[in-house]
């Protein structure tokens, strides 16, 4: 067994099989693991309360929103980078004081500017905390069998976290104040902080060369526009800003990659992408994500402006179709380690989501078991996908590039959620705005939001009128990005079984 206290992991796997120190280990790590995910949402309810303590202006109440999943995006690769070089135990515990720390800040800030920065901070932590937790599971998890299940659990943890926030977020607000959604954060870091410099062992890459510090801001440069741009362009459209945001955020993308491929210390080494499964796997990644996070848009909107839920009965019925995605990644590691070919068990969590899609495709305005199934279906193919794609990326990177190639995983991620929102959103807007009746006011007639709010304005009949042509075509958008989003799966489904058959 590893001695949890050395300074370095040689490259070369045992295949020993891990202990209850390792599985206690892990289940150390999944705490932090699913605070990072669950504060992506974990402010959708506390901001009404935020907004009448701190009274911040539209743009901060919008940072205050997004600062963290900027940050948590643009210092992936940079923080995945450093933890190979610097030791992953030591950036994990590092990420953990400061996620902590930030938490407390962010708890009791009394003012806008305050709160944006600790979020900000939270977004460091998070970036140091998502690479290092899957980079020390490839050194803990040596055995493939265990390994392939240890991902499968990390998978539906990170996926499931998400769906958690908002609704903790929700229960914590009606019961404390706001600050106390940031407080739960504490005890988590500091078992880990306890916990993880006896269960966690070090390691790094012996030989890491120097860091390339010119590749960090250009990494920022390329990820932090481009995520700014897509995220931007569901709800205000192809406007000249945000299409110039990504442009600039591509060319600056350019420039990173020749950087990689001409410098003699790259921060992402080039034959990394070269390794066996590792570039389809980044690809696919990327397109499931694309998928999850676009039918979220739809699926979260239309329980609560078609079928008018509460926010927090909204999430609440949101948490049904996470029950089974805790199995979803397990089982599909056991059917890939008794012969099934991981090429078609990833093509069937693809079928799977595109089935979910289909569901989706079928909705009508009073649908709720429907969009829920449809929902379920999708995040537990997900899943497998992810546990699957992880593990086949992940078990063909050296050791020694573990973090690195965890963090470029989880941009790949990130890149596809806001592919996903830009996308299939346009294509739902698109649809709404055909459908909606030119008679009808300018707001409603540009997003269902309006139409609801146009309505309420509006006497008797004539709003209720309204309010029902505008749910029926934001649920014909919804029909149409279903639609394309089956397409798109169906074909991500060929793909993984002809790229990843008999890979191992």
């Amino acid at each position: 067994m590893t001695n949890p206290t050395s300074t370095t992991t040689t490259p070369r796997e045992t295949g020993t099989l891990a202990g209850r120190r390792e599985w206690t280990a892990l289940g150390v790590l999944m705490l932090p693991l699913l605070l990072v995910s669950m504060d992506v949402s974990v402010l959708y309810f506390a901001l009404p309360a935020i907004g009448a303590d701190l009274r911040p202006s539209g743009t901060q109440q919008l940072w205050i929103l997004d600062v963290y999943g900027f940050v948590l995006a643009g210092l992936l690769m940079t923080m995945g980078a450093l933890g190979d070089r610097v030791g992953r135990r030591r950036l994990l515990l590092f990420g953990a004081a400061a996620f902590g720390g930030a938490s407390l800040l962010a708890a009791y800030a009394d003012s806008a500017g305050t709160l944006i920065a600790a979020r900000a901070v939270l977004g460091l932590g998070g970036a140091t905390l998502m690479p290092s937790t899957m980079a020390l599971l490839r050194t803990m998890f040596t055995d493939p069998g265990q390994r392939a299940k240890a991902i499968g659990l990390w998978s539906g943890v990170m996926t499931g976290g998400i769906a958690l926030g908002s609704v903790m977020s929700g229960i914590l607000v009606e019961h404390f104040w706001w600050g106390s959604v940031f407080l739960v954060n504490l005890p988590a870091m500091a078992l880990l902080l306890l916990l993880g410099p006896f269960l966690l062992p070090e390691s790094r890459d012996p030989s890491p060369g120097r860091f390339d510090w010119l590749s960090v801001p250009l990494s920022l440069a390329a990820v932090l526009p481009v995520i700014y741009g897509l995220k931007e362009i569901p709800s205000e459209g192809w406007h000249p800003l945000y299409v110039v945001s990504v442009t600039v955020g591509l060319l600056f993308a350019a420039l990173f990659v020749h950087r990689q491929r001409t410098t003699g210390s790259p921060l992402i080494p080039p034959a990394l992408l070269k390794g066996r499964g590792f570039t389809p796997a980044l690809v696919l990644t990327l397109v499931a994500s694309l998928a999850m996070m676009g039918s979220a848009v739809f699926t979260t909107q239309y329980l609560q402006s078609v079928l008018g839920m509460s926010p927090l009965a909204a999430a609440l019925w949101s948490l049904l179709p996470s029950v089974f995605i805790g199995v979803a990644g397990p089982v599909t590691a056991q059917l890939v380690q008794r012969g099934a070919d991981r090429g078609y068990v990833v093509a069937g969590g693809f079928a799977a989501m595109a089935a979910g899609f289909v569901l989706l495709a079928l909705v009508g305005t009073d649908s709720l078991w429907l969009v829920l199934t449809g929902a379920g279906v999708l995040a537990c193919g997900m899943v497998a996908i992810m546990s699957q794609l992880t593990d086949l990326a992940m078990g063909g990177a050296p050791v020694e590039r573990a973090g690195t190639a965890s963090s470029l995983l989880e941009t790949g991620a990130e890149f596809g959620g806001a592919l996903g929102m830009a996308v299939l959103g346009s294509i739902g807007t698109a649809v709404y705005r055909h459908d909606m009746p030119a008679t009808a006011p300018a707001p409603a007639r540009e997003t269902l939001g309006g139409a609801l709010a146009t309505a309420g304005r509006l006497p008797g009949h004539a709003g209720d009128a309204l309010v029902r042509t505008a749910r029926e075509a934001f649920t014909s958008g919804m029909r149409g990005a279903a639609i394309a989003g089956a397409v798109l799966l169906v074909l991500a489904a060929v793909g993984a079984g002809v790229s990843l058959r008999k890979s191992a």
